[in-house]
């Protein structure tokens, strides 16, 4: 399977490090890896948050009004707890850790994320990754779509002390059924103690960012919660020196530039223009069963 290195493998270091930005946002902790100066996008990927632990009194919850999104698509992938999601396409689905939320804006949607009611009045915690990767040229205007793939539906492998759940993407033998515009690798990878794994090299662009415990690449020992991104084409070796879970992330780079300013993503400046107007002006839509509340556009 590749998962482990093969014999006398001279495997080399990352090309960059980055320290996400940290926020606190009334009990709980976001770190922003993507953007950063040091780096604006890995593949695909222009956007990637981790969210929590956040640990929520009975009666409190996640509360994410309704929002709006243009030329992306978002992946909404849960270590811990539970979010509801809502669209102006009248989707309404839970996400549970394991699962995939693989959301296309292209020309435009809008969504919430919440807690459950049930869950809610019960007390819970949440940790999450959230990802927004840039839709290639041909399909920035796409028409909106929404999927959802139980985790028991994507390919899990195991051998040695390592277990890899292929979310998106092809992966040493195995192949995620998530559909996507371009190239990309998205991998939940634990590892135990000691346990060590190759980083698939067939992406141009690659990276890992450690959710949880502490890692060795080339002797070198990183800490949790750093985003590690790697040289096309190196031979990336991850050993766990305590057990470890990362997220490896990657895919093929964007032809062009891609602006970002909110929550939207164009190639375009006027036409992230127009969909600040068309958020001023309702045409978005409405969310069923969440039709009262709505973010501001920021001024």
């Amino acid at each position: 399977m590749q998962l482990l290195p093969p014999a006398g493998a001279a495997p080399a270091s990352p090309e960059l490090v980055i320290d996400p930005a940290s926020k606190d946002l009334g009990g709980f902790r976001v770190r922003r890896a993507l953007p950063s100066m040091q780096r604006r996008l890995v593949g695909p990927f222009v956007f990637l948050d981790h969210m929590g632990p956040a640990v929520f009194a009975p009666g409190a919850g996640l509360d994410v009004r309704p929002h709006p999104h243009i030329g992306l698509s978002t992946l909404t992938y849960l270590v811990d707890g539970a979010i509801l999601h809502r669209d102006t396409l009248g989707n309404t689905q839970s996400i549970i850790p394991g699962d995939v939320n693989w959301m296309t804006a292209g020309r435009g949607i809008a969504h919430s994320e919440r807690t459950e009611a049930g869950i809610r009045a019960a007390g819970h915690s949440v940790t999450a990754v959230q990802s927004w990767l840039a839709l290639p040229l041909p399909h920035e205007e796409t028409d909106p779509s929404f999927f959802h793939h139980p985790g028991r539906t994507l390919p899990v492998l195991t051998d040695r002390g390592v277990q890899v759940h292929v979310a998106v993407g092809e992966a040493y033998v195995a192949i995620s059924p998530v559909k996507t515009f371009s190239s990309t690798l998205y991998l939940d990878v634990m590892l135990d103690a000691g346990a060590a794994i190759r980083i698939p090299q067939h992406y141009a662009e690659r990276a890992a960012y450690a959710l949880e415990g502490e890692i060795e690449i080339a002797g070198e020992s990183f800490a949790q919660h750093r985003l590690l991104v790697f040289r096309p084409g190196d031979e990336i070796v991850i050993r766990a020196l305590q057990p470890s879970r990362l997220v490896v992330l990657g895919g093929e780079p964007l032809e062009g530039r891609r602006h970002l300013w909110w929550n939207f993503v164009s190639s375009r400046p006027e036409r992230i223009e127009q969909a600040k107007q068309d958020w001023r002006d309702d045409k978005f839509g409405l969310i069923a069963g969440d039709e009262f509340e709505r973010i501001p556009l920021p001024e």
